[in-house]
């Protein structure tokens, strides 16, 4: 329950923060986009992985923490996806909404969310892999969630003292990890073909 946790809400947080970015970025262009897109490219000087360790390292370990740290390294592809989808949907013809007259925001909101949220969504579920294992990762090192609540990275941590006594017993945290994964995989894929959507 906990490794789940500290997996998808990383990039629940990560879909509301940098894809909402990313959408006012694409929308409104200019100075607004160049501002928010290289805040992003910060985040891309540094691996995500060293990235999460060090924010997490300097936070303190804690699920809390664990996830903020998460959150901050899904920002920016997120950012970058939502930005690049919402060009392209910028340049549709909108004369009818503007006609009515309809305000900045409900164009956003209706037109240019409805156009942009799917592609977006699909990402957003492949990354969900991704983080339960940099999540597990935090978790072994001792920087994402402590003792006694229980996580699979914590768990591997734990028990690869007895690898050569009970290796199964050692193994079977990782086997779940990978079999989650593969799942979120899976549906990410499920997902993409439901919505005839190509990145």
């Amino acid at each position: 329950r906990v490794s789940l946790f500290t997996a998808i809400a990383p990039v629940m947080g990560a879909l509301i923060l940098g894809g909402s970015l990313g959408i006012v970025a694409g929308f409104l262009g200019g100075r607004v986009n160049m501002i928010i897109m290289r805040t992003m490219d910060v985040f891309y000087a540094f691996p995500s992985i060293l990235l999460a360790i060090a924010i997490s390292g300097a936070l303190g370990s804690g699920i809390i923490n664990a996830v903020i740290s998460l959150t901050l390294i899904f920002m920016p592809p997120l950012c970058r996806v939502a930005e690049t989808v919402t060009t392209q949907v910028r340049n549709l013809d909108f004369a009818a909404a503007r006609a009515t007259p309809a305000s900045t925001f409900r164009i956003l909101r209706v037109h240019i969310l409805g156009n942009v949220l799917g592609p977006i969504l699909i990402y957003a579920s492949s990354l969900v892999s991704v983080s339960i294992i940099v999540a597990s990762g935090l978790s072994f090192l001792g920087l994402g969630v402590s003792p006694p609540e229980a996580d699979w990275g914590l768990m591997l941590n734990t028990l690869r003292q007895s690898i050569y006594v009970a290796p199964v017993n050692a193994a079977l945290p990782g086997v779940m990890i990978f079999i989650t994964g593969i799942c979120f995989n899976l549906m990410s894929d499920g997902l993409r073909s439901a919505m005839d959507v190509k990145l």
